[in-house]
Protein backbone atom coordinates (compact mmCIF):
# COMPACT_ATOMS: atom_id res chain seq x y z
CA UNK A 1 0.00 0.00 0.00
CA UNK A 2 2.84 2.46 1.12
CA UNK A 3 3.37 3.91 -2.85
CA UNK A 4 -0.14 4.38 -3.77
CA UNK A 5 -0.93 8.27 -3.66
CA UNK A 6 -4.71 8.07 -3.21
CA UNK A 7 -5.41 6.98 0.73
CA UNK A 8 -6.97 3.85 1.65
CA UNK A 9 -9.50 4.37 4.42
CA UNK A 10 -8.28 2.79 7.68
CA UNK A 11 -11.56 0.20 7.91
CA UNK A 12 -10.51 -1.02 4.37
CA UNK A 13 -6.95 -1.25 6.01
CA UNK A 14 -8.24 -3.68 8.35
CA UNK A 15 -10.70 -5.61 6.59
CA UNK A 16 -8.12 -6.57 4.40
CA UNK A 17 -5.06 -7.35 7.03
CA UNK A 18 -7.97 -9.56 8.95
CA UNK A 19 -8.57 -11.41 5.80
CA UNK A 20 -5.04 -12.15 5.22
CA UNK A 21 -4.84 -13.28 9.08
CA UNK A 22 -7.19 -16.29 8.15
CA UNK A 23 -4.57 -17.81 5.54
CA UNK A 24 -1.89 -19.03 7.51
CA UNK A 25 1.40 -16.99 6.56
CA UNK A 26 4.24 -17.29 8.61
CA UNK A 27 4.14 -13.39 8.87
CA UNK A 28 2.27 -10.62 7.90
CA UNK A 29 3.62 -7.04 7.18
CA UNK A 30 0.91 -5.22 8.52
CA UNK A 31 2.45 -1.39 8.15
CA UNK A 32 4.91 0.67 9.25
CA UNK A 33 5.90 3.55 11.82
CA UNK A 34 7.93 5.93 9.72
CA UNK A 35 7.81 9.71 8.80
CA UNK A 36 3.86 10.00 8.06
CA UNK A 37 5.39 13.15 5.68
CA UNK A 38 7.73 10.52 3.55
CA UNK A 39 4.83 7.69 3.37
CA UNK A 40 1.61 9.64 4.63
CA UNK A 41 -0.18 5.96 3.58
CA UNK A 42 0.75 4.34 6.44
CA UNK A 43 0.37 7.00 8.90
CA UNK A 44 -2.82 4.83 10.24
CA UNK A 45 -0.66 1.61 11.39
CA UNK A 46 -1.30 2.41 15.27
CA UNK A 47 -5.00 2.41 14.59
CA UNK A 48 -4.72 -0.54 12.73
CA UNK A 49 -3.34 -2.72 14.70
CA UNK A 50 -5.22 -2.42 17.73
CA UNK A 51 -7.78 -3.75 15.26
CA UNK A 52 -6.83 -7.00 14.15
CA UNK A 53 -7.93 -10.24 15.21
CA UNK A 54 -4.90 -11.61 16.63
CA UNK A 55 -6.90 -14.49 18.64
CA UNK A 56 -7.59 -17.34 16.14
CA UNK A 57 -3.90 -16.98 13.94
CA UNK A 58 -0.44 -18.14 13.85
CA UNK A 59 0.45 -15.60 11.83
CA UNK A 60 3.26 -12.93 13.16
CA UNK A 61 2.96 -9.46 12.84
CA UNK A 62 6.01 -7.52 11.16
CA UNK A 63 6.04 -3.55 10.55
CA UNK A 64 8.83 -1.26 8.81
CA UNK A 65 10.86 0.86 10.95
CA UNK A 66 13.55 3.82 10.00
CA UNK A 67 14.94 4.81 13.17
CA UNK A 68 14.77 4.14 16.97
CA UNK A 69 11.41 6.29 17.40
CA UNK A 70 10.10 4.28 14.83
CA UNK A 71 10.56 1.36 16.57
CA UNK A 72 9.81 2.43 20.02
CA UNK A 73 6.54 3.06 18.51
CA UNK A 74 5.99 -0.10 17.29
CA UNK A 75 7.20 -2.19 20.43
CA UNK A 76 4.26 -0.36 22.23
CA UNK A 77 2.32 -2.61 20.68
CA UNK A 78 2.41 -6.63 22.18
CA UNK A 79 0.56 -7.64 18.74
CA UNK A 80 3.60 -7.10 17.11
CA UNK A 81 6.63 -9.68 16.29
CA UNK A 82 8.88 -8.37 13.97
CA UNK A 83 10.46 -5.13 13.26
CA UNK A 84 11.89 -4.84 10.04
CA UNK A 85 14.45 -2.35 8.88
CA UNK A 86 15.88 -1.46 5.14
CA UNK A 87 19.66 -1.66 5.30
CA UNK A 88 20.72 -0.29 1.55
CA UNK A 89 23.93 -1.65 0.25
CA UNK A 90 23.74 0.99 -2.25
CA UNK A 91 24.74 4.48 -0.21
CA UNK A 92 22.44 6.80 -2.13
CA UNK A 93 19.55 4.79 -1.67
CA UNK A 94 20.38 4.27 1.87
CA UNK A 95 19.85 8.68 2.24
CA UNK A 96 17.48 8.79 -0.29
CA UNK A 97 15.37 6.34 1.67
CA UNK A 98 15.79 6.93 5.48
CA UNK A 99 18.18 9.86 5.12
CA UNK A 100 21.21 8.57 6.50
CA UNK A 101 24.74 7.03 5.01
CA UNK A 102 26.17 3.60 5.97
CA UNK A 103 27.88 4.52 9.56
CA UNK A 104 24.35 6.24 10.52
CA UNK A 105 22.65 3.44 8.97
CA UNK A 106 24.83 0.77 11.31
CA UNK A 107 24.12 3.23 14.43
CA UNK A 108 20.40 2.65 13.87
CA UNK A 109 20.72 -0.76 13.29
CA UNK A 110 22.06 -1.55 16.80
CA UNK A 111 19.51 0.91 18.63
CA UNK A 112 16.77 -0.80 17.04
CA UNK A 113 18.27 -4.25 17.76
CA UNK A 114 18.54 -3.02 21.33
CA UNK A 115 15.01 -1.77 21.34
CA UNK A 116 14.06 -5.19 20.47
CA UNK A 117 15.78 -7.19 22.64
CA UNK A 118 14.19 -4.47 25.49
CA UNK A 119 10.68 -5.69 24.25
CA UNK A 120 11.05 -9.17 23.19
CA UNK A 121 10.24 -8.46 19.51
CA UNK A 122 12.92 -9.86 16.92
CA UNK A 123 14.47 -7.91 14.14
CA UNK A 124 14.94 -8.33 10.62
CA UNK A 125 17.02 -6.15 8.35
CA UNK A 126 16.21 -5.85 4.29
CA UNK A 127 19.44 -5.91 2.21
CA UNK A 128 18.45 -2.98 -0.40
CA UNK A 129 19.24 -2.77 -3.37
CA UNK A 130 20.94 -6.61 -3.32
CA UNK A 131 20.85 -6.93 -6.89
CA UNK A 132 22.08 -3.59 -8.44
CA UNK A 133 20.83 0.17 -8.27
CA UNK A 134 20.32 2.28 -11.20
CA UNK A 135 22.51 5.35 -8.89
CA UNK A 136 25.21 4.28 -10.90
CA UNK A 137 26.84 2.84 -7.19
CA UNK A 138 29.44 0.29 -6.91
CA UNK A 139 27.38 -3.49 -7.25
CA UNK A 140 28.87 -6.70 -7.01
CA UNK A 141 27.84 -9.90 -5.72
CA UNK A 142 30.75 -9.80 -3.04
CA UNK A 143 29.32 -6.62 -2.18
CA UNK A 144 25.81 -8.33 -0.35
CA UNK A 145 28.33 -10.31 1.52
CA UNK A 146 30.71 -8.31 2.99
CA UNK A 147 27.59 -6.04 4.18
CA UNK A 148 25.47 -9.44 5.46
CA UNK A 149 29.29 -10.26 7.32
CA UNK A 150 29.26 -6.95 8.76
CA UNK A 151 26.08 -6.51 10.08
CA UNK A 152 25.83 -10.37 11.10
CA UNK A 153 28.96 -9.69 13.22
CA UNK A 154 26.36 -7.10 15.40
CA UNK A 155 23.86 -9.38 15.84
CA UNK A 156 22.11 -9.59 12.66
CA UNK A 157 20.53 -13.02 12.18
CA UNK A 158 17.21 -12.89 9.72
CA UNK A 159 17.87 -10.79 6.72
CA UNK A 160 15.31 -10.40 3.38
CA UNK A 161 17.54 -9.63 0.45
CA UNK A 162 15.82 -7.36 -1.48
CA UNK A 163 15.21 -6.72 -5.48
CA UNK A 164 14.17 -3.11 -5.07
CA UNK A 165 14.18 -2.13 -8.18
CA UNK A 166 13.27 -5.88 -9.58
CA UNK A 167 16.41 -5.63 -11.95
CA UNK A 168 17.31 -8.94 -10.82
CA UNK A 169 17.98 -11.88 -13.30
CA UNK A 170 18.37 -15.67 -12.80
CA UNK A 171 21.89 -15.90 -12.75
CA UNK A 172 22.44 -12.79 -10.05
CA UNK A 173 19.86 -14.42 -7.94
CA UNK A 174 21.85 -17.75 -8.27
CA UNK A 175 24.97 -16.07 -7.52
CA UNK A 176 23.58 -13.90 -4.68
CA UNK A 177 21.81 -16.54 -2.91
CA UNK A 178 24.21 -19.53 -3.61
CA UNK A 179 26.87 -17.22 -1.87
CA UNK A 180 24.91 -16.70 1.21
CA UNK A 181 23.92 -19.68 1.96
CA UNK A 182 27.04 -21.15 1.67
CA UNK A 183 29.11 -18.44 3.44
CA UNK A 184 26.22 -17.88 6.20
CA UNK A 185 24.72 -21.09 6.90
CA UNK A 186 23.58 -20.39 10.38
CA UNK A 187 21.56 -17.26 9.36
CA UNK A 188 18.15 -17.28 8.19
CA UNK A 189 18.15 -15.52 4.81
CA UNK A 190 14.77 -15.03 2.37
CA UNK A 191 13.94 -13.00 -0.70
CA UNK A 192 11.79 -10.03 -1.40
CA UNK A 193 11.61 -9.69 -4.50
CA UNK A 194 9.82 -6.77 -6.97
CA UNK A 195 8.57 -7.68 -10.56
CA UNK A 196 7.47 -7.09 -13.72
CA UNK A 197 4.88 -9.45 -14.66
CA UNK A 198 6.94 -11.34 -17.18
CA UNK A 199 9.70 -12.12 -14.50
CA UNK A 200 8.55 -13.02 -11.33
CA UNK A 201 8.60 -17.17 -12.32
CA UNK A 202 12.67 -17.03 -13.32
CA UNK A 203 13.19 -15.48 -10.45
CA UNK A 204 11.19 -17.65 -7.39
CA UNK A 205 12.91 -20.40 -9.03
CA UNK A 206 16.02 -19.20 -9.37
CA UNK A 207 16.07 -18.63 -5.89
CA UNK A 208 14.05 -21.49 -4.44
CA UNK A 209 16.59 -24.31 -6.75
CA UNK A 210 19.73 -21.59 -4.27
CA UNK A 211 17.86 -23.07 -1.32
CA UNK A 212 15.61 -19.95 -0.86
CA UNK A 213 12.85 -21.41 1.59
CA UNK A 214 11.32 -18.11 2.79
CA UNK A 215 9.60 -15.32 0.04
CA UNK A 216 7.83 -12.29 0.65
CA UNK A 217 5.02 -11.34 -1.85
CA UNK A 218 1.73 -9.50 -2.14
CA UNK A 219 -1.78 -9.85 -3.80
CA UNK A 220 -1.24 -9.95 -7.62
CA UNK A 221 1.95 -7.65 -7.10
CA UNK A 222 0.19 -4.80 -5.95
CA UNK A 223 2.74 -1.71 -4.58
CA UNK A 224 6.70 -1.73 -4.77
CA UNK A 225 9.22 1.01 -3.05
CA UNK A 226 8.13 4.53 -3.40
CA UNK A 227 11.27 5.70 -2.33
CA UNK A 228 13.35 3.69 -5.04
CA UNK A 229 12.84 5.41 -8.40
CA UNK A 230 9.34 7.29 -9.97
CA UNK A 231 8.04 4.67 -11.11
CA UNK A 232 6.92 1.74 -9.04
CA UNK A 233 8.33 -1.89 -9.97
CA UNK A 234 5.58 -3.82 -8.54
CA UNK A 235 5.76 -6.75 -6.03
CA UNK A 236 6.32 -10.53 -6.18
CA UNK A 237 2.57 -11.94 -6.71
CA UNK A 238 1.73 -14.20 -3.90
CA UNK A 239 -0.92 -16.10 -5.77
CA UNK A 240 1.98 -16.83 -8.36
CA UNK A 241 4.43 -17.88 -5.72
CA UNK A 242 1.83 -20.22 -4.85
CA UNK A 243 0.97 -21.71 -7.56
CA UNK A 244 4.68 -22.54 -8.41
CA UNK A 245 5.06 -23.90 -5.45
CA UNK A 246 2.04 -26.16 -5.98
CA UNK A 247 3.59 -27.62 -9.14
CA UNK A 248 7.30 -28.36 -7.42
CA UNK A 249 5.29 -30.11 -4.92
CA UNK A 250 5.80 -28.37 -1.67
CA UNK A 251 2.88 -27.90 1.19
CA UNK A 252 2.50 -24.73 1.71
CA UNK A 253 -0.27 -25.39 4.42
CA UNK A 254 -2.31 -22.23 3.58
CA UNK A 255 -5.99 -21.77 3.87
CA UNK A 256 -6.68 -21.24 0.36
CA UNK A 257 -10.54 -20.67 0.45
CA UNK A 258 -9.34 -18.12 2.86
CA UNK A 259 -7.08 -16.74 0.19
CA UNK A 260 -9.53 -16.08 -2.07
CA UNK A 261 -11.27 -14.12 0.07
CA UNK A 262 -8.42 -11.90 0.65
CA UNK A 263 -8.08 -11.82 -3.72
CA UNK A 264 -11.59 -10.95 -3.34
CA UNK A 265 -11.09 -8.17 -1.19
CA UNK A 266 -7.68 -6.70 -2.19
CA UNK A 267 -9.55 -6.33 -6.46
CA UNK A 268 -12.19 -3.73 -4.66
CA UNK A 269 -9.41 -2.04 -2.86
CA UNK A 270 -6.51 -1.70 -5.52
CA UNK A 271 -8.31 -2.36 -8.61
CA UNK A 272 -8.41 0.94 -9.87
CA UNK A 273 -4.58 1.30 -9.17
Amino acid sequence: MQGLKEFIPTEKKIEYLNSLLKVGFQALDCGSFVSAKAIPQMADTYKVIPRLNMDDTNTRLSVVVANGKGADMACEFDEITYLGYPFSISETFQVRNTNCGFEESINRVEEIMNTCECYGKSFVLYVSMAFGNPYGDVYHPDIVAHWVDRLSSIGVTRFSISDTIGTANPDLIRDVFSILYEDFPDLKIGSHFHTTPDTWREKVAAAYESGCKRFDGAIKGYGGCPMAKDDLTGNMPTEMMLGYFHEQGVETGLDMDAFAESMVIANTIFGRY
